[in-house]
């Protein structure tokens, strides 16, 4: 044959035409899952089960509760471009649907056996029917069913023999369909999402209808991650964007990149985007390091080009360069405002189920000369004559405090305290004060305990933040939530057994309510009337039980309805008494004396968190060392620290000192 004689040009045949655009569209078992999770949307599901073989490749099912396929339409629904959403072409400008070029099942067809059951409402069966290259094979056959599609596709590319001999990893096709199930999952919160491996009972993603985001995200994703996240929002009418999301805060990183982008709806990417959201990151984590982001725009349908890529993975659309600079200032501005110190959670490498500190009895040293010598990264600090951080501080900032606005008056009446020797203790055998009692040590982490019990004061950073050591581990506490803890055990376990704060003079319990009434946080109150009608009603519930509040509390208060004496609940320390007239207003309104555990419960929560409150505390310019002396010993030796403390950001782990030993080791 002459090489000069250019080839013949010719038509291909239409099956071969048909597997070519077949394997731009399914390139591989989580784009086909893609489409048909896209279908199953768009028929308005609430529950979607996927069912897997071999990554997919053996066999992937998808069932929905959907309004089903219409018998009417089985014979064309595998032919290409056959679609329930389009007319003309004109309606690509306005599409706001998933599946709309009809190329899914069309595609699927041509690559792999395709069986489809359907049944809608109108219809009093369900129709299975097999489909080959796009054509139904037999008639539709009658069976039972319930409402919705389920779709079975199996032996996927077996004929397309390199492209099956590329996807021969079912792991890794797993993990990229699973990947595409946690996306969807987390951006249809309403919809039911559940993703297994054929033959086994345990799922591997099982989200719940009508749930939320961040339920969503905690479940498939974890709880490190749920925890730290940011919600971030932005509206521009001119530009006519909605964005919404939730991203990870300076405290999470993985190595992991978890980029979630919707647009319309419909899972995209969008190198541009992800690009410069992770320049933002770069300031707050570590490199190589990535945040956790889900985000979903909606633009105009007529600036979106949804139809540039075979798998509609990418979209193109207008005024890009604005869009991604108004995404990236509202993210960068969410980012500075919780921008906090990075905060170490306790986890159970720090905190072992069995304290792993010995006590002398299990180790007696009988020969103290010729005890091993320590290594100085594992010294613990234990002479209270050391050095605390407190003499590194200026004076400015030893005596920070809050700048909440001082009440209208100051009362600073004289006191005189009493308290109760242990000859005169009663014993107390209430049901609801011992079940109050059991709550707290049945709540109890021992681990916690064995931290606090072991620790060495170091100093208070600001108000509200303790700095203390428990052997080779630097911790930051907030010493507020933790006395208000304290102040609420101390009254169920002294309860009825309370010394006295007497006032020299009685204070007048409605002046009182009517000063407390003036404050922000009490505006709440006067929505059940006005002041004089509201102080009368609170009154009346303290009085009614006044002799209760005596006898059990040490809350004093005469025929005169003045106040008299307040519980001792310290040694040396008396409750900020700017605070008393908000105290006396919840005592009133927050308690609950409908039933005896709930009052007890109720009233020991209110005056804890009046009594261990550093709002007006820290005005004083010796706060810090009534939390060093008065405060750290009790937590020391008689708390009982619960269970989640470890999970609120009440106590950080800041620092292990053998770490930091290796770094200045290094200097």
């Amino acid at each position: 044959m002459d090489d000069k004689i250019p080839p013949t040009i010719r038509a291909l045949d239409e099956t071969v035409v048909n597997r070519i655009a077949a394997g731009e569209v399914i390139q591989r078992p989580a784009n086909a899952l893609k489409e048909l999770l896209e279908n199953s949307l768009d028929a308005k599901s609430t529950n979607i089960q996927i069912t897997l073989k071999a990554g997919g490749l053996k066999l992937l099912q998808i069932q929905d509760n959907g309004t089903g396929i219409r018998k009417e339409d089985l014979s064309i629904v595998c032919k290409r471009f056959t679609t329930s959403k389009l007319s003309s072409f004109e309606d690509l400008n306005t599409i706001a649907t998933f599946g709309f070029r009809g190329e899914a099942l069309a595609s699927i067809s041509h690559v792999a056996h395709l069986t489809i059951i359907t049944k809608t409402s109108l219809e009093p069966c369900a129709y299975k029917c097999t489909y080959e290259d796009g054509n139904l094979i037999g008639t539709p056959k009658m069976i039972a069913g319930n409402q919705g599609t389920t779709i079975i596709v199996e032996d996927l590319f077996y004929n397309i023999a390199t492209r099956k001999k590329a996807l021969k990893n079912p792991s890794e096709e797993f993990a990229k369909v699973a990947d595409v199930v946690s996306k969807y999952a987390v951006h249809n919160p309403k919809v039911g999402f559940c993703l297994k491996k054929q033959g086994e009972s345990l799922t591997d993603i099982r989200t719940h209808p009508n749930s939320t985001h961040v339920d969503n995200i905690k479940a498939i994703y974890g709880t490190n991650v749920a925890r730290e996240l940011l919600e971030v929002d932005l509206e521009d009418e001119k530009m006519k964007i909605k964005f919404k999301g939730f991203i990870s805060n300076a405290n999470y990183a993985t190595k992991k990149p978890h980029f979630l982008l919707f647009i319309n709806h419909r899972l995209v990417d969008s190198t541009a985007l992800r690009k410069a959201l992770e320049n933002i990151y770069s300031l707050y984590l570590a490199k190589n390091s990535y945040p956790f982001m889900y985000l979903s725009l909606e633009l105009d349908p007529r600036n979106v080009d949804v139809n540039v890529h075979p798998t509609k993975h990418e979209v193109f659309f207008l005024h890009e360069e604005v869009i991604i600079e108004k995404v990236k200032s509202a993210i960068e501005a969410k980012l500075a405002g919780a921008d906090h110190s990075r905060a170490f959670y306790l986890k159970s490498k720090f905190l072992p189920s069995k304290p792993t500190i010995p006590s002398k009895e299990e180790n007696p040293v009988k020969n103290k000369d010729k005890e091993a010598p320590v290594a100085p990264c594992k010294m613990v600090r234990t002479d209270p004559k050391a050095q605390k951080m407190d003499k590194f501080l200026l004076p400015s900032q030893s005596s920070d405090c809050d700048k909440d606005s001082q009440p209208k008056k100051v009362i600073a009446p004289a006191f005189k305290k009493t308290s109760s020797t242990n000859a005169q203790r009663r014993e107390i055998n209430l049901t609801s004060v011992l079940s109050l009692r059991r709550e707290i040590e049945e709540q109890c982490s021992v681990t916690l305990r064995e931290i606090f019990n072991q620790s060495t004061y170091v100093g208070c950073t600001k108000p509200h933040w303790l700095l203390f050591q428990s052997t080779t581990n630097l911790f930051c506490a907030n010493i507020q939530t933790i006395m208000s803890e304290a102040f609420y055990q101390i009254l169920l376990y002294e309860f009825g057994n309370f010394g006295a704060i007497k006032y020299s003079e009685p204070m007048e319990i409605k002046a009182l309510l009517l000063l407390g009434l003036e404050l922000d946080e009490a505006k709440k109150y006067l929505e059940d009337g006005p002041a004089e009608e509201v102080v009368q009603k609170a009154l009346a519930k303290l009085k009614k039980r006044a002799l209760m509040l005596d006898d059990y509390f040490s809350l004093e208060m005469n025929e005169e309805q003045n106040l008299i004496t307040i519980p001792l609940l310290l040694d040396d320390y008396i409750p900020p008494q700017e605070g008393l007239p908000m105290y006396l207003l919840r005592l009133a309104f927050e308690v609950d004396w409908t039933s005896e555990i709930e009052c007890f419960r109720t009233f020991c929560r209110v005056t804890a968190e009046y009594y261990g409150s550093f709002k007006y505390l820290t005005r004083s310019s010796n706060w810090q060392k009534l939390v060093e002396h008065t405060f750290f010993p009790v937590v020391k030796s008689q708390f009982l620290p619960p269970m989640n403390f470890s999970d609120n950001k009440c106590l950080l782990l800041i620092e292990d000192i053998q770490n930091l030993y290796k770094v200045f080791e290094r200097c």
